[in-house]
């Protein structure tokens, strides 16, 4: 293995946890929209509040990598990994104007379960986060969330299955149609972000 120099700052380590909790306030807020007798109004503006909060996040990651001699892993995986985790909350952020926006009356059981895999695989990054200083078992992180991107995979198909039934209307469908690509980008952003992750651990091993 080759020396390293690992600073004793905990800076990055505690910004990436933050970044994934942001994470997990979005897809609350996700589940919250779809919940009967939303103020979708309201959870939409803090679903706006809670994306400022994840892009400051993100760009006091950026201020530190560019202002530290020495970081913990490769700048360029800090980058990455900072971007992805960005990404995800811009995708929530997307569903949740979507359904704000295109009025959504009624909300087929298969979106439900795709913002209950974006739950899942948002509390399982969030506590992988703070296991980035030590690299300790995280291999159980991204097999975990390879098996939720599959399961999201699956519910997307089935759900579009549904769209094209025949039981909605053709403006309907093409709404829906756009919020569920929106959570289905969602989840693939978080197997990016695991990706990115184990490609860390293996360089850092």
């Amino acid at each position: 293995m080759a020396f390293r120099i690992r600073p004793v700052d905990t800076t990055f380590y505690d910004l990436f946890t933050a970044s994934a909790q942001h994470l997990v306030v979005g897809a609350g807020l996700l589940a919250e929209m779809l919940a009967d007798g939303a103020d979708r109004e309201a959870v939409a503006q803090r679903m706006r509040e809670a994306e400022h909060q994840a892009d400051e996040t993100t760009h006091e990651i950026v201020r530190r990598v560019n202002s530290t001699f020495v970081t913990p892993f490769d700048r360029e995986d800090i980058y990455a990994l900072a971007s992805g985790l960005d990404d995800v909350m811009d995708f929530m952020d997307e569903a949740v104007d979507e359904i704000l926006l295109y009025e959504v009356k009624e909300i087929p059981a298969g979106v439900s379960k795709l913002v209950e895999v974006l739950q899942q695989c948002a509390e399982v990054t969030a506590a992988a986060m703070p296991k980035l200083q030590s690299m300790k078992d995280m291999s159980e992180y991204w097999i975990e969330v390879n098996r939720l991107e599959n399961t999201g995979d699956k519910t997307f198909r089935r759900t579009l299955a549904e769209l094209f039934s025949g039981d909605f209307k053709a403006l309907e469908v093409l709404k829906l149609k756009d919020i569920i690509e929106s959570l289905e980008s969602g989840i693939d952003g978080f197997e990016t972000v695991a990706n990115i992750v184990e490609q860390i651990a293996v360089k850092e091993s």
